[in-house]
């Protein structure tokens, strides 16, 4: 008869995530992953299956956090443009914690299909929800008329990532601040 689990699933995999997003898959053992876990090597194999598919579950669990509260900060003002602004504002806030959507796609690329999807999904959701946003700025006049709304969704994205590669790089506060305004002039 197998033992019942002894430790809580969603703290393991939290742990794991912490790993991988300052280490990456490559960076992290399986010794360090079952020692912030808390778990024995076979507990991790019998719950999560092998490195790989532990990996591929902490990509998804951090997608979807982060998808959520960047969703959170976009919608959360009632003005559109405020809304663009809390979120890159939020990036900007966290820009120094290593972003664990960014390393996996710096480490694979487009190499394997199941983090592609994985990212896939997160960025459609999000490109949905820039561009909805930026069309409604562009209706209340904050925004130009001439701006493709799915264009600056793409663009939004692809600063998001700069911020935080940058911040990962070194840079201070007054460039990521500047950043941040450079992403609002080119919305106007």
């Amino acid at each position: 008869m197998a033992r019942p689990r002894e430790f809580d699933r969603d703290q393991a995999l939290s742990a794991a995530i912490a790993l991988f997003r300052e280490h990456g898959f490559e960076g992290t053992s399986a010794s360090m992953l079952t020692g912030a876990m808390k778990i024995g090597r076979q507990s991790l194999y019998d719950t999560f299956g092998d490195k790989w598919q532990l990996y591929c579950a902490s990509v998804q669990r951090y997608a979807e956090n982060e998808t959520r509260a960047h969703l959170a900060a976009l919608n959360g003002p009632p003005e559109a443009f405020d809304g663009l602004e809390a979120m890159i504002q939020r990036v900007v806030a966290e820009a120094r914690r290593p972003c664990l959507g960014i390393g996996s796609i710096c480490e694979f690329g487009r190499s394997n299909e199941q983090l592609s999807a994985i990212h896939d999904a997160a960025a459609a959701t999000l490109r949905v929800a820039l561009s909805r946003r930026v069309s409604e700025a562009q209706a209340a006049g904050r925004i130009a008329p001439d701006v493709e709304p799915m264009e600056m969704a793409d663009f939004l994205l692809a600063h998001v990532a700069a911020i935080r590669i940058a911040a990962r790089g070194g840079a201070d506060d007054a460039h990521l601040a500047a950043l941040r305004r450079l992403a609002f002039r080119a919305l106007r």
